[in-house]
């Protein structure tokens, strides 16, 4: 069985962070391990308070997971503190990790603020430059290039900027465009577009949380980066066509709908 390690943010919920990791990690029938680098009370509606866990306990949790279970993939989300990011980087480096796919979480679904300021830095210095692929949304595509992207021909710039802090491919996700909803993937010098098409369900809560853990379980099994994405988007597709419809706010995608 494939292995898929998550470090990330818990979600009281149960719709983002670590308990979605989780729930489609085994929606792709591997086996989910974690690392848990902050706590929050948050749901469908907004994030509470936020509890960051200390960077000794999460280079403990490190050190456990990579002795025992190696796994085959790590997907990595929300981090919240720079010295975090200083001790995960170390490590991964440290256990010779592959297959790293970092989504750089940055604001919830619902508008709360979701890391420190100074952990944007330690993010591109420490793990862009270990990542296989990095997945930012529009706002956070827009931070990490310092351009404005209201348009396709800005993806490919901004993607381009940020791909020079990078070792592996970035994937700009197109969901806050006006113009379309496409994903922008670059590859190293290949340029690939996946079209995408706006379903009308408004409980997106989690989304990239999902389809970076997706995109793990996919590079686990073996696929190129662009066949990851691919398959990735399907499953995310289908888990926010199922409908599902819980909470007051922006609820939960059907992590579960295949089973």
């Amino acid at each position: 069985m494939r292995k898929v390690l998550s470090i990330a943010g818990s979600d009281s919920s149960g719709g983002a962070g670590i308990q979605a990791d989780i729930k489609t990690i085994m929606a792709h029938k591997m086996y989910a391990m974690t690392v848990i680098t902050v706590l929050t009370a948050q749901n469908t509606t907004g994030v509470n308070e936020i509890f960051g866990v200390d960077r000794a306990f999460v280079e403990n949790q490190l050190d456990c997971v990579f002795s025992d279970i190696f796994p085959d993939a790590v997907k990595i989300g929300m981090l919240y503190r720079a010295d975090i990011i200083d001790g995960i980087a170390e490590k991964l480096v440290a256990y010779k990790a592959g297959n790293i796919v970092v989504d750089p979480v940055m604001v919830a679904t619902s508008g709360g603020k979701l890391i420190c300021d100074d952990s944007v830095a330690a993010l591109r210095k420490k793990l862009f430059p270990i990542a296989d692929i990095i997945t930012p949304n529009i706002p956070e595509a827009e931070c990490l290039s310092g351009l404005a992207i209201l348009s396709q021909a800005d993806m490919v710039s901004a993607a381009k900027i940020i791909a020079q802090e990078c070792k592996g491919s970035v994937l700009i996700k197109g969901g806050h465009l006006a113009e379309c909803a496409d994903d922008f993937l670059l590859a190293g010098a290949e340029e690939i577009w996946f079209p995408g098409k706006r379903i009308d369900n408004p409980n997106t809560h989690g989304t990239g949380c999902t389809l970076s853990s997706a995109i793990a379980c996919n590079l686990a099994a073996g696929q190129d980066v662009k066949r990851a994405v691919k398959n990735a988007k399907d499953y995310v597709a289908g888990a926010l066509a199922a409908q599902l419809d819980l909470g007051k706010g922006s609820g939960p995608l059907d992590h579960g709908y295949k089973i």
